[in-house]
């Protein structure tokens, strides 16, 4: 789907592309895309359910963003990348594919005041680490200066964290949110940190159009609502 407008923003020396995919009234939705897609990767799916704008960001070593030099990409870094865009946008609704639902998670419980829901669906992308940390892969591609980098499809492949990481995620999102549920599960695929995150009290387990309704309800905190 061809994309209305560009914003570059500066991620130190990254060029990130924030594509306004629609215009709206109201919270953003801001789509975060799975390992080695890019904003391209939009379905009409996720739109019509949605009143407000539509924005997709484009990670780091990703579709029209810049790739890092060397290599040394890490779900951190992109949740850096989710967090400028959301800056720029303000609060909204963050809805990821895969390694980009990872990534919605972790910014909904780091920024859980300007995040009004995540919602995780399946897509490419991070697995998740097992019960323990474990060593890191030390063989990687070259680089080719184009995008998909190579070395990002390498090192976000899997995750060296442990499923309690993304645990703690959720509990921050939840309990700091102010809302009833700031998590929504619509994937079908459960690689360990899912299933852990699907486990946690206030994490609702639902289709895509379902979450929507959902979030786009929820204003603010629950707190102030009452």
């Amino acid at each position: 789907m061809e994309t209305a407008a560009v914003t570059t923003l500066q991620h130190n020396r990254i060029a990130l592309a924030l594509h306004e995919i629609r215009p709206g009234r109201g919270r953003p939705m801001l789509l975060l895309h799975g390992l080695g897609e890019d904003a391209s990767r939009v379905s009409r799916h996720e739109l019509d359910a949605w009143d407000g704008p539509v924005h997709a960001l484009d990670f780091t070593g990703h579709g029209a963003s810049s790739i890092a030099a060397g290599g040394g990409y890490f779900c951190e870094i992109l949740m850096a990348d989710a967090d400028l865009a959301l800056q720029h946008l303000g609060s909204a609704t963050v809805v990821g594919r895969g390694l980009g639902g990872y990534i919605a998670l972790l910014i909904a419980g780091a920024r859980p005041e300007q995040v009004r829901g995540a919602v995780i669906l399946d897509g490419p992308g991070l697995q998740g680490g097992g019960p323990a940390p474990t060593s890191l892969d030390l063989n990687r591609p070259a680089q080719t200066g184009e995008t998909p980098d190579p070395v990002a499809l390498t090192e976000l492949t899997r995750d060296i964290r442990p499923p309690d990481y993304a645990r703690t995620f959720a509990w921050q999102a939840s309990a700091l949110s102010g809302m009833d549920s700031a998590i929504a599960v619509a994937a079908v695929n459960r690689p360990p940190w899912l299933a852990e995150v699907a486990s946690q009290p206030g994490v609702v387990e639902c289709g895509l159009a379902d979450a929507l309704v959902l979030f786009s309800r929820s204003d603010g905190p629950s707190t102030e609502a009452g």
